[in-house]
């Protein structure tokens, strides 16, 4: 499902509608009721990690910003162009990942505490499942046919039409209101607020690295793509304890996260895809051949990992044998 550096591209596609009426509401959506949407006023967009959050307040009283303006204020505050309206997240194929893990990660995720809808002031939080996406001024088309050979586009969970003309429409996704955004900016790997102190804290324990960096309270909106890419990259075999690995190892794994997910989301602000180096690999850019395991703490939220045996050995405490794996 979309990471951090997705659900960021998605929250600069809402922008330039910030400060508008919503003129007519559509999707199949049965968690929220769409039409508690109309006539309401898109305030603000905000992501954390890989939630986005949008503020809707009633549409009486003064004007809100322009969406000219909106945009300009960001990217003056991040320093990043917005893309037009009309443009699209673009799905690289290498983030496809078998839809067992979304349901694995819907089931271990935290339900907010949930508002009443339409409150002034209410925010509608929005967690994207797999193939999850927003698209503006357009719809979602089929690029292939089903399982029972149907060419059926992709049905919206929610479509906001806008005073303005132009629309948004969000797909497989999970929506509820909430009063504010949920979240620690601290926690957040592509936040300027990003904690590095309390994340090299969490990296320290003794569980295995690759359990750590799925934890969302540390490392908000990283997921098992870049979990993958920068074991390989700080060559750190999954299953290491972080307890075992020295400072410097795990300051530059850190460092491989920040700029990995910088790096990703700069290249699909540009329209460029992913080009991941050991993720769903069968051999390393080393030529080496890739070995592959379903990894996860007991009892726990368990997920597909590929990593190079020769160019990412496992630190073991004394001489025992690598540690199983589910294959």
């Amino acid at each position: 499902m979309p990471e951090g550096p997705s659900v960021r591209k998605f929250q600069l596609l809402t922008s330039p509608f910030v400060g508008q009426v919503v003129a007519k509401v559509g999707g199949s959506s049965r968690k929220v009721n769409v039409n508690d949407l109309n006539a309401l006023r898109l305030q603000d967009s905000q992501v954390h990690g890989k939630n986005l959050y949008l503020a809707f307040v009633a549409a009486e009283g003064p004007l809100g910003p322009t969406a000219e303006e909106t945009v300009l204020q960001r990217e003056a505050a991040n320093g990043a162009s917005s893309p037009a309206q009309g443009g699209q997240e673009q799905v690289c194929a290498a983030q496809t990942c078998p839809q067992e893990e979304e349901l694995q990660e819907l089931q271990h995720s935290r339900p907010e505490a949930t508002d009443a809808v339409g409150a002034l002031g209410s925010w509608l939080r929005i967690h994207f499942g797999l193939f999850g996406s927003i698209r503006a001024n357009e719809f979602s088309r089929a690029n292939k046919a089903n399982k029972r050979g149907d060419w059926k586009d992709p049905v919206p969970r929610l479509v906001l039409h806008f005073e303005s003309g132009g629309f948004l429409a969000f797909y497989n996704c999970r929506m509820h209101w909430c009063s504010s955004p949920r979240a620690d900016p601290a926690s957040d790997i592509l936040s300027v607020e990003f904690h590095r102190g309390r994340a090299l804290e969490a990296l320290r324990s003794p569980d295995p690295i690759c359990y750590t960096l799925l934890d969302q309270r540390y490392f908000s909106g990283l997921g098992n793509i870049i979990k993958n890419e920068i074991l390989y990259l700080a060559k750190i075999h999954p299953l290491t304890q972080g307890s075992l690995l020295a400072l410097s190892d795990l300051e530059h794994l850190l460092d491989c996260a920040v700029q990995f997910s910088s790096d990703w989301l700069r290249s699909k602000l540009c329209g460029k895809g992913l080009h991941p180096r050991i993720y769903q690999k069968e051999q390393c850019p080393l030529g080496h051949a890739v070995t592959k395991g379903t990894l996860g703490p007991p009892g726990g939220f368990k997920r597909l990992t590929w990593w190079c045996p020769h160019c990412q050995p496992e630190v073991l405490p004394g001489d025992e044998g690598p540690s199983p794996v589910t294959k």
